[in-house]
């Protein structure tokens, strides 16, 4: 775990790198280019091998002064995220930059809204402005009943949501509440989110390159430890639209797509359409291997209420009306919570596990 006072030691040298996650392994002297590196920070590996990413401190302090100008100014902030992936991280950047100190959230016991409540006390007592970052999962328990962590949530003036998709019932539920809430784009590459509200940020660009989304800017990390440094742009695993507004919808991994019948199916989309649905709290869709389809939509669905869980039926019939028969689910599991993995992205192959 990286400290504050590590991080800002380190931003102020330019030197001296300091590892957020290395998957376990020793890295090697970083030679060449590399040398320019703060921070490292190893991926999961979920989508293939793990690879190292090496951010320079120019990127990291320009995506917090980007941030703040955004959001409306610096301010003092909540860490609730573990500083072994670039979210949490990025946190503390900020502080540093805003020259504030920042509160801090004791996950050791694992996300409770009381714990929330309790750790935004003295940030929200704090003059100016006052912000977190949250994942989705702990947004939703946040908002599920009108306690205090709702309470403590909606005096932030800006919770940023990344890390994985949110559903957009939690969103409008979320908002609905009085929740100011910020839907975030971005990764490692990108010194973490780059895309506020599906808006890039100042000096950030977007591109679609045969539907894949490609990044480029000042926020770019370096490169790929052992490998070759960045280019202008990053190209992401993800595929993703310019809606009629400008704004870009990341539409899931390339590697998530589900080839059924020769149909190539999002599983965002379908997602989307679930847990749209009334009764359904969020939802997970994978491809199981078929030796008809090639392969066949299946989804775990985590009800709002766990005795009274939703119409299968219904559930496949919403599909099959805003996406196409092709996309209609032809398993449906129920279950009380979805695995994740890091920092709170849900864990698609043990979901696709579970069908086993």
């Amino acid at each position: 775990m990286i400290t504050l006072d590590e991080l800002r030691a380190g931003l102020a040298a330019r030197s001296g790198l300091l590892v957020a996650r290395s998957g376990g392994r020793e890295l090697p002297p970083l030679r060449g280019w590399e040398t320019g590196a703060v921070l490292a920070v190893t991926t999961s590996g979920s989508t293939g091998e793990p690879k190292t990413v090496l951010l320079g401190a120019d990127a990291l302090t320009t995506s917090a002064e980007l941030t703040h100008a955004r959001l409306g100014g610096p301010g003092t902030w909540l860490l609730a995220l573990p500083t072994t992936h670039i979210a949490g991280i990025q946190v503390l950047v900020r502080s540093v930059v805003a020259g504030t100190e920042p509160g801090v959230m004791d996950l050791a016991p694992g996300f409770r809204a009381t714990d929330f409540a309790t750790a935004a006390r003295p940030v929200l007592a704090e003059p100016g402005r006052h912000y977190t970052a949250l994942v989705p999962t702990q947004l939703a328990r946040l908002v599920a009943t009108e306690g205090p962590g709702l309470a403590a949530v909606r005096q932030f003036d800006a919770v940023l949501i990344g890390g994985a998709a949110t559903p957009p019932a939690l969103l409008e539920r979320s908002r609905r509440l009085g929740v100011r809430v910020v839907t975030t784009y971005g990764m490692s590459e990108t010194s973490g989110g780059c895309v506020y509200d599906g808006l890039p940020l100042d000096g950030v660009h977007v591109r679609l390159v045969d539907g894949r989304v490609e990044v480029g800017g000042p926020v770019l990390a370096l490169g790929y430890l052992g490998g070759e440094p960045f280019g202008e742009w990053f190209r992401t695993g993800d595929l993703g639209r310019i809606r009629d507004d400008g704004t870009l919808q990341v539409l899931g991994r390339a590697d998530d797509v589900i080839i059924s019948g020769g149909e190539n199916i999002a599983p965002a989309g379908v997602e989307r359409v679930l847990t749209s649905q009334r009764g359904v709290r969020e939802a997970c869709v994978v491809g199981l291997a078929d030796p008809e389809w090639g392969q066949v939509v299946a989804a775990a669905v985590v009800p709002e209420d766990p005795g009274d869980p939703p119409d299968v039926d219904e559930l496949c019939a919403a599909v099959g009306d805003a996406v196409g028969r092709f996309a209609m689910p032809k398993r449906v599991v129920f279950v009380p919570e979805l695995p994740l993995r890091g920092p709170g992205k849900v864990d698609r192959r043990a979901v696709a596990g579970s069908f086993e």
